[in-house]
C-alpha cells in the first residue's frame, strides 16, 4: 500500500505526490475522459493539465536556492480509470458547521453529473456513523439544485466516534467507489485511515478530502473555504459592538469571534472593519495587569476617545483562565479540548476591575456571533471557491487518484497528500508583517509578558529576509 510518494528533480525540486489507484491495483483499464466530447467544454483550450504540471508550495524563492517542494496540479486528464456508469459516487459531511458546506454537496453531485455524465450519487446522513446506520439520501441535479442558497449540510453532520472497519465494509457492500469527505482535521485524519483501510482490502475505490476549517487553520493551502463569509459576518458583529460602545459614555464592545487555536478571523476582520482598538489572538499571549497591561491600555483608550472595541478569539488567554474550572480538561467527541468562555472571562475581568481600582464607570456589551457565523449560507466568492473545490475533487478521483485532500496552494489548485494536511495546523505568524500591520491599524501594544517589556537586558536577534524586512525576536 503506498500512501505518500516523493519525486526528486533537477535544481532541488521535490514532488510530494498523492497515491494512485494503479499504485496497488495492477493493469488498470483507463478509458477516454467524456470531457472531451462535452460540448460545454468544446471551447476550452488545452483544457486537460499535462501529467507533469505541478504546483509550487514556495513562490517566492532566491534565484540560488532550490525549487523547492511542489504538488501535483488539480484538472482533468486525458484518460480517466472509470466509466461513467460505473461510478457509485457518496459524500459525507463531518465535524462543525461551515458555510460552504452546501455549495460543495451541490458542486459534486452537479460536475459528476454534468461534466462526466455520473447519475448515481449517494449522500451519508449524520457523518461518518451515517456508513453503518443505514442513513442515506439520493442525490441528483434536482434535489441539489438550490441547497447552496442555505446554511449549513443537507446530510447533517456529526464529530468522531467512526469505527474505520464498518465503514470501509459498508462502502465495499453498496459498491460505492469513490468517497468525497468533507470535514477538518479530524474529519481528514479519519479519510486517511479509510483509504488505509481501502488499499489493505485492495478495492478500487477513490477516497477524497475536501478540507473544512472556517477558523482558516489548514497547512499548506491559501485559504479554507467559509473564511471569506465569516470574515463578512464578523464585521457584522464588529459593528454593532462599536455601535452599542460609541452610544454611551465609556462604552466598551467585546466581540467574541472564532479560533481555536488561529486566530486568522479575528484578523481579517479586525483589519476589513477599521473599528476594533485591540484584537486578542491565541498566537499573542496578552496580560492583564500591570505596566504595559490590557487594562491600562483600556483605561488609555477610554480617555482618548470615549470608548472602545475588543475583539477576542475564542481560543486566546485560556492560560489565564482558572485551572480549577474542571471543563479545562474536557474533550469534545472530535478529542478537541474544550474552552472556556474567554469572551464572558474577560467580561467580567474588565467589569470587576475598573468597579474595584479605577474612578471609572463602564458600560460594557459582549457579543459572541459564533453559531450565527457558522450557519449562514456562504457569500458569492466562497461560492466560487466551493465550485472549483469540488470540480478539482472530481476530476482528481476520476483521474484514478486517492488518499488526497485538494485545494489551492499559491492561487493553483493541488492535490496534496492526507498527511501533508494532517502533520500540523496553521497559524497567525506575529512576526510578520500581517500581524504588524494589525498593530498599526489598531494602535494596540504587543502585549509582551511583563517579563519580557522590563527586561531591557534581554538579548534580541534580528532575522533579516530575502526582501530586506527585518523580525526582531525576543529570545
Amino acid at each position: 500500500m503506498v500512501d505518500s510518494k516523493i519525486i526528486t528533480g533537477v535544481a532541488g525540486y521535490v514532488l510530494e505526490d498523492v497515491p494512485h489507484l494503479s499504485d496497488y491495483i495492477p493493469n488498470l483499464p483507463t478509458y477516454p475522459n467524456p470531457l472531451q466530447d462535452n460540448p460545454s467544454y468544446s471551447v476550452v483550450k488545452q483544457y486537460f493539465v499535462n501529467v507533469d504540471d505541478t504546483v509550487a508550495q514556495q513562490i517566492v524563492i532566491h534565484k540560488n536556492s532550490p525549487r523547492g517542494t511542489h504538488f501535483r496540479r488539480a484538472g482533468p486528464r486525458q484518460k480517466v480509470y472509470f466509466e461513467s456508469e460505473d461510478v457509485y459516487a457518496c459524500i459525507v459531511t463531518c465535524g462543525g458547521l461551515c458555510p460552504g458546506v452546501n455549495t460543495l454537496i451541490r458542486e459534486i453531485v452537479c460536475g459528476l453529473y454534468y461534466m462526466y455524465g455520473v447519475h448515481k450519487v449517494l449522500g451519508i446522513e449524520g457523518g461518518y456513523r451515517g456508513f453503518y446506520c443505514q442513513n442515506t439520501i439520493p442525490l441528483t441535479p434536482k434535489v441539489v439544485n438550490d441547497i447552496h442558497k442555505r446554511g449549513g449540510t443537507i446530510l447533517g453532520t456529526s464529530r468522531g466516534g467512526y469505527d474505520t472497519s464498518k465503514i470501509v465494509d459498508s462502502i465495499q457492500d453498496r459498491g460505492i467507489n469513490q468517497v468525497y469527505i468533507v470535514g477538518g482535521d479530524g474529519t481528514q485524519r479519519g479519510a486517511s485511515v479509510i483509504f488505509e483501510e481501502i488499499g489493505r482490502r485492495g478495492l478500487k475505490v477513490s477516497v477524497v478530502g475536501i478540507p473544512k476549517a472556517v477558523d482558516n487553520d489548514i497547512p499548506v493551502i491559501d485559504k479554507s473555504f467559509g473564511f471569506d463569509t465569516a470574515v463578512e459576518e464578523a464585521q457584522r458583529a464588529i459593528n454593532a459592538a462599536h455601535v452599542e460602545a460609541e452610544s454611551i459614555e465609556n462604552g466598551i464592545g467585546v466581540v467574541k469571534l472564532m479560533g481555536r487555536f488561529s486566530g486568522f478571523i479575528p484578523l481579517y476582520a479586525t483589519l476589513a472593519s477599521r473599528d476594533v482598538d485591540c484584537c486578542l489572538i491565541p498566537e499573542s499571549p496578552f496580560y492583564l495587569e500591570g505596566p504595559g497591561g490590557l487594562f491600562e491600555f483600556i483605561k488609555k483608550r477610554l480617555k482618548e476617545n470615549g470608548h472602545m472595541v475588543i475583539v477576542i478569539t475564542e481560543g486566546a488567554g485560556q492560560e489565564l483562565i482558572s485551572e480549577s474550572l474542571s471543563a479545562m480538561n474536557n474533550q469534545d467527541s472530535s478529542g478537541n479540548k474544550l474552552l472556556q468562555d474567554v469572551g464572558l472571562w474577560l467580561s467580567q475581568k474588565i467589569k470587576d476591575h475598573f468597579a474595584k481600582h479605577q474612578k471609572m464607570a463602564i458600560n460594557l456589551k459582549y457579543i459572541d456571533p459564533t453559531y450565527m457565523i457558522r450557519a449562514v449560507p456562504s457569500i458569492a466568492s466562497d461560492n466560487v471557491y466551493c465550485t472549483l473545490l469540488a470540480h478539482s475533487a472530481v476530476h482528481g478521483a476520476m483521474a484514478g487518484y486517492t488518499g488526497f485532500t485538494v485545494g489551492p496552494v499559491n492561487g493553483r489548485h493541488a492535490y496534496i497528500p492526507f498527511y501533508r494536511i494532517n502533520e500540523t495546523q496553521k497559524k497567525v505568524v506575529i512576526t510578520d508583517r500581517m500581524w504588524a500591520r494589525l498593530l498599526s491599524s489598531t494602535n494596540q501594544p504587543s502585549f509582551w509578558n511583563p517579563k519580557d517589556i522590563i527586561g531591557e537586558s534581554k538579548e534580541r536577534t534580528q532575522h533579516q529576509k530575502p526582501d530586506g524586512e527585518i523580525h526582531t525576536v525576543i529570545s
